[in-house]
């Protein structure tokens, strides 16, 4: 028996939203779309039952709060955000954020739902079938890669600003934190750029961070509330804080273990680190000792 079971909505409410859902897709396909315009637009008709026009001639700024031109986000400050990347983006993660906050993103059956149609245009690339449940966070959204069958759970802060790889059928859980840029702990505006990457069937539980640039190789687990400073190798279960591999999944029927040959998650290229503040281009060096 598994786990979840599938259920539906009322059917009347279900053509709903699947007629608002599919009109949705269509603006966004429509290169001629502007993606500003459609997001204020959608929220004042979700969140007030009117049209944006009218909301700015009644309530100016309940209309301001909307637009996603008056609001700004923490990654616009960062000095590695690109622009011309984020520009098309950004009108697509407020309507994010914002629909998560409502009665709409809190079901289980409509954000899902919703974000799968909105995440091909804003990550860098999308599998099948992505789930991101309500109160997902990122950094800039274009510089993250994600394969078929992901699952994001509640809470989840994937800061993509470096590049994130979750590679197919990963499952992130709750609250659970996946870096990719570091700041030295000498000067916090020295900051390196580092992809991380996790490989296909990763499990990352409850409460974990993910610090910049580790490899987490397929199938590998990693316990509730751990730090992972380093690479995991495949089918390995790291615990603890920082992270330390404490045991191995078996998987005889694993072809890449009975071949005595890499993992995939072994073979993706890392993009190399780099340096995001033109202040400090160098890469840090030792700038701590032992206590």
């Amino acid at each position: 028996m598994p786990w979840l079971i599938d259920r539906s909505i009322h059917p009347e409410g279900e053509r709903t939203f699947s007629r608002w859902l599919g009109a949705l897709a269509e603006k966004l396909a429509d290169p001629s779309t502007d993606r500003y315009a459609l997001v204020r637009e959608e929220l004042a008709r979700l969140l007030y039952a009117q049209s944006f026009e009218e909301l700015s001639e009644r309530a100016p700024m309940s209309a301001f709060a909307l637009d996603p031109h008056n609001i700004l986000f923490e990654a616009e400050r960062y000095i590695a955000t690109d622009p011309t990347l984020f520009a098309p983006v950004k009108p697509l993660l407020w309507f994010w954020k914002t629909v998560d906050r409502t009665p709409l993103g809190q079901s289980i059956h409509a954000g899902p739902a919703l974000r799968a149609v909105l995440a091909p245009w804003i990550f860098k690339r999308v599998g099948k079938n992505p789930r991101f449940f309500h109160n997902v966070e990122f950094s800039v959204g274009y510089n993250l890669e994600i394969g078929d069958e992901v699952t994001v759970h509640r809470g989840v802060l994937l800061d993509d600003i470096g590049g994130i790889i979750l590679g197919d059928g990963c499952s992130i859980s709750d609250y659970a934190n996946i870096y990719s840029h570091t700041h030295s702990v000498l000067h916090s505006p020295d900051v390196t750029l580092k992809q991380t990457i996790l490989g296909s069937g990763v499990r990352i539980t409850y409460h974990a961070t993910i610090l910049a640039g580790v490899r987490i190789g397929d199938d590998a687990l990693v316990g509730s509330g751990a730090v992972v400073t380093r690479d995991v190798p495949p089918h390995a279960i790291a615990l603890g804080i920082p992270a330390r591999v404490r045991r191995f999944k078996v998987r005889p029927d694993c072809p890449y273990c009975r071949a005595g040959i890499p993992h995939p998650s072994d073979l993706i290229e890392r993009i190399p680190d780099r340096k995001a503040n033109p202040e400090f281009p160098a890469f840090t060096p030792p700038e701590t000792r032992e206590a």
